[in-house]
């Protein structure tokens, strides 16, 4: 199976061969292995995969929060590490993370403090984004004031603050439930269509994995590879009706027959 991502002309994030051994007390543990992917400007993929697949350990070597033992990777056409002193990605974790002593604004305005932005500009960026992710009006609240969808609304708002053009969400829906999630599903794919970001998701969930993205790559039992990629062919305009037609429903079969796969690939 071909492992590598096919997209357009230009790759904003390139891997060839990439993987990562890490060393432990017992013995080392291969968690990536061959990964090739590319990914395009604009595109939103979804990284899906069994449980210690290395999606997350993707993720974090694309913000070069992990290096690699092997392969080379590319970020915008510098190295992940060079990517991250540019600001070129915001990262978005799996839980909110935010400070519970600052308020909404505080905590977007974070990394604008540290690049030692102007107050000026500072305040119209923290405005601008919280109206993005339809914050506006809770700039003064506590994070223990907001719900746990509205704290990861404010989470996505901190790392579109800085503006950068990649956006790196490691699963930040998984802990809501459902109501919730599809929401903010809706709300994702509209910030989405409104900013042109490039995003690189990670899920569990078939169906948001689906309604999401316009690529979807199916990764393998430990070590990780790319078993399947599998292009959505839904239109961009998505109401979560979509889900229900049998274009989505047929989409979603390739991917859990792609999971199916990653079981027993080798």
């Amino acid at each position: 199976m071909n492992s590598t991502v096919v997209m357009g002309t230009e790759s904003v994030i390139k891997a060839r061969k990439l993987g990562l051994v890490f060393q432990t007390k017992d013995s080392p543990v291969e968690a990536l292995k061959d990964v090739n992917i590319d990914i395009e400007q604009g595109d939103f993929v979804s990284l899906i995969g069994p449980s210690g697949c290395g999606k997350t350990t993707l993720l974090r070597i694309i913000a070069s929060l992990d290096k690699p033992t092997a392969g080379d990777i590319t970020v915008n056409g510098m190295t992940p590490e060079e990517a991250r002193l540019q600001r070129a990605y915001g990262y978005v974790f799996q839980a909110a993370s935010l400070y519970p002593w600052r308020t909404i604004a505080g905590n977007v305005k974070l990394p604008l403090e540290i690049m030692r932005f102007s107050k000026t500009e500072m305040n119209e960026r923290v405005k601008k984004v919280l109206d993005l992710v339809h914050l506006s009006g809770f700039e003064n609240k506590f994070p223990w004031q907001l719900s746990g969808g509205m704290q990861q609304r404010a989470s996505i708002a901190r790392a579109l603050s800085f503006d950068a053009d990649i956006l790196l969400m490691d699963e930040p829906f998984g802990a809501l439930d459902e109501i919730v999630r599809d929401h903010l599903n809706e709300q994702l794919l509209e910030l989405w269509k409104s900013t042109g970001k490039t995003i690189c998701f990670v899920t569990h969930s078939i169906p948001e994995a689906v309604y999401l993205s316009t690529k979807i790559v199916v990764m393998s039992n430990r070590p990780g590879k790319v078993v399947e990629v599998i292009e959505s062919s839904l239109p961009r305009e998505r109401p979560l009706d979509i889900r229900d037609s049998p274009e989505f429903i047929e989409i979603a079969q390739r991917v859990r027959m792609g999971l199916r796969m990653s079981h027993s690939y080798e």
